[in-house]
């Protein structure tokens, strides 16, 4: 009998917009806010609430960026997340908030209800995951209950998108499945501590930003992990909690329940 991973019931028919918090406005992060801003216009289309993004970062965008990352010329020196949803709101006429500093900081005291991290390096999803653990017992506003971690990781043309939830969810019953109801987060599938930070950090030029990462890893991850959220709330489940990309060969491989 195949496993599955029934949606929690707040996220298929909402009170509210969504909340989501995106942490990190770089490679990939710059690509899952646009996707995000697309899930939302397409989940309103079919009567849903959609979402409200606020995205946290605190870097600003310099010439290593372009090309790589989404944003122009004429956007350097300013904040990332500032510039991502200043666009978004213009372009699908939104309202979501950007905050201008590093997870968790102001404006982050409570939770939302899928958090997205774009972080390039290890500690810093170590200490997300502690973070949001000190949410799982939070209870009242809808908007402020933590029910999904999505965590994305890359090196120069690999990475993985892990869909997690910091509790067990309640399940229907089911017949034609075995309901699961605890998806493992990035931290519990994985060392974290062992991981080597030599493919992150800032870069002086787009040249030497293009030796440590792929031209499309960001992009091509940020999509097929963005598709777990969409299939999340349009199918109502999933059968896998994450995936493998490899652009070296072209593969990817799911992260089976």
């Amino acid at each position: 009998m195949k496993k599955v991973h029934f949606t929690h019931e707040y996220l298929l028919n909402p009170y509210h917009p969504l909340s989501v918090y995106v942490i990190g406005a770089g490679g990939t992060g710059s690509q899952v806010v646009t996707a995000l801003a697309r899930i939302d216009c397409s989940l309103r289309t079919l009567g849903h609430k959609g979402m409200h993004v606020t995205v946290f970062d605190d870097d600003i965008v310099t010439e290593a960026n372009l090309g790589r990352q989404l944003f122009t010329p004429m956007e350097t020196g300013c904040n990332k997340a500032d510039v991502l949803v200043t666009r978004v709101n213009r372009f699908f006429g939104l309202g979501w908030d950007s905050m201008p500093c590093r997870y968790p900081g102001k404006g982050a005291d409570d939770a939302a209800n899928i958090i997205i991290s774009c972080v390039d390096n290890a500690k810093a999803r170590v200490k997300i995951g502690k973070k949001l653990r000190t949410y799982r017992e939070t209870e009242g506003d809808d908007r402020k209950m933590l029910y999904y971690w999505l965590d994305f990781g890359n090196t120069a043309d690999t990475g993985q998108a892990v869909l997690g939830t910091l509790k067990k969810l309640k399940q229907p019953k089911s017949k034609d499945a075995e309901p699961v109801g605890k998806l493992p987060c990035i931290d519990e599938l994985f060392d974290l501590s062992s991981v080597k930070e030599k493919d992150s950090g800032p870069s002086c030029s787009l040249a030497e930003a293009l030796e440590k990462q792929d031209l499309f890893i960001n992009s091509t991850l940020a999509n097929l992990g963005c598709n777990l959220i969409w299939k999340l709330i349009t199918n109502g489940s999933v059968e896998y909690n994450g995936l493998f990309l490899n652009l070296r060969n072209m593969k990817t491989n799911p992260i089976n329940l």
